[in-house]
């Protein structure tokens, strides 16, 4: 029976985000289902519209997502006491998506563009890095190296030999580069067509586990 020893490594990243995201959420009601899709894709056309002005290209603004709910209006009934429900509408939300190089100066002036577009707008910021594949694939790098550094030790310490890998077993989870930014947005100003303010990321920490099955002699 051929002797193994199998060994989890542990790769460590600290990252500094050099792209913002931004999520849009609009959401456009009507009392018919087909107006409501209509205000959406209005309402969607007027952003784009809006960052193109701001010299971005129309394509670099994705939908992530879209759905149509029903919207109902509770009462209760006089003469039973019962609850019931009444259908008044349609809200149609649509999830925008934009990533840009990371530029106080510029998101300054999109939250403003949106703000002035939408009375109360719904706005996710996150920072990421733009190389998310080529930092996963060095986070794996280090897991590997991990893994054998500790196996050297062990094999070292049991006076056996390190052998050719067996296996490789990862499980390929999702790993999320992603980070708040720190400041207080509500206490940005407005200068201008912009909110000036001064915030930064956090540094984006992530891990990931790699476990490798070498032989032994």
């Amino acid at each position: 029976m051929e002797r193994t020893i199998r060994v989890t490594g542990r790769g460590r990243l600290s990252l500094k985000p050099d792209t913002v995201r931004l999520r849009i959420e609009l959401e456009d009601f009507a009392k018919e289902y087909e107006e409501s899709i209509r205000k959406s894709a209005e309402s969607t056309k007027e952003v784009q519209e809006a960052f193109m002005a701001l010299g971005f290209e129309r394509s670099e603004l994705k939908t992530t997502g879209f759905d149509v709910n029903a919207r109902y209006e509770y009462y209760k009934d006089k003469k039973t006491g019962n609850q019931k429900s009444s259908l008044i509408g349609y809200t149609a939300c649509r999830i925008l998506k934009i990533e840009f190089g990371k530029d106080n100066d510029l998101l300054g002036k999109v939250l403003y563009m949106v703000s002035k577009l939408f009375a109360e707008p719904e706005i996710k910021i996150e920072y990421t890095v733009k190389d998310a594949e080529g930092a996963k694939n060095e986070l794996l790098a280090k897991a590997v190296a991990d893994s054998k550094a500790k196996a050297l030790v062990l094999t070292a310490a049991a006076g056996v030999k390190l052998c050719d890998i067996i296996n490789i077993d990862y499980s390929w989870g999702q790993i999320n580069f992603v980070s708040s930014p720190k400041g207080n947005l509500a206490k940005s100003v407005v200068v201008s067509d912009s909110f000036d303010f001064d915030i930064e990321p956090e540094v984006i920490n992530v891990e990931d586990t790699v476990t490798v099955i070498w032989s032994i002699s």
